[in-house]
């Protein structure tokens, strides 16, 4: 099993269909960009991903922002293939981006998850995250 950051260059076309089929099993109802459009919009995507036998089993993403309050990042679209979950796939994806926050001098990664989901709160409160008392609004467009 191998670790890494996606760079641009190396998308391929059977990468993107796994990315696809694997961002699936976390909302299939959400309608997806393809991987090469989102990267090409000059905007700072970082996706970490979990191989093993050149296929894809887990990803995560953190999309960073400037603003007045710092430099921030916000980790998106968490996802382990289902029969990988438990081996600590979710985990390492999370450190790898949570490393890649610091090299990046980020002031502070936020995410959201529901809070149906047991295992993966769990997961980001063992690794430092904290409930902020905050409410998220949104606006769909």
């Amino acid at each position: 099993m191998t670790f890494s950051i996606l760079q641009k260059e190396e998308i391929t076309p059977e990468i993107s269909k796994q990315i696809s089929e694997l961002f699936n099993v976390l909302n299939a109802e959400i309608s997806q960009w393809d991987i090469d459009q989102v990267l090409s919009q000059g905007n700072e995507f970082i996706l970490a991903c979990s191989w093993e036998n050149d296929e894809l089993i887990g990803m995560a993403s953190l999309a960073t922002y400037k603003v007045i309050s710092g430099y921030k990042g916000m980790v998106e679209d968490v996802v382990v293939s289902p029969e990988q979950r438990g081996k600590g796939i979710g985990r390492k994806l999370m450190e790898v981006l949570i490393n890649k926050g610091q090299k990046l001098h980020l002031s502070e990664i936020l995410l959201f998850s529901g809070h149906h989901r047991k295992p993966a709160i769990a997961l980001y409160t063992s690794l430092g995250f904290n409930l902020k008392n905050s409410g998220l609004y949104t606006l769909k467009l």
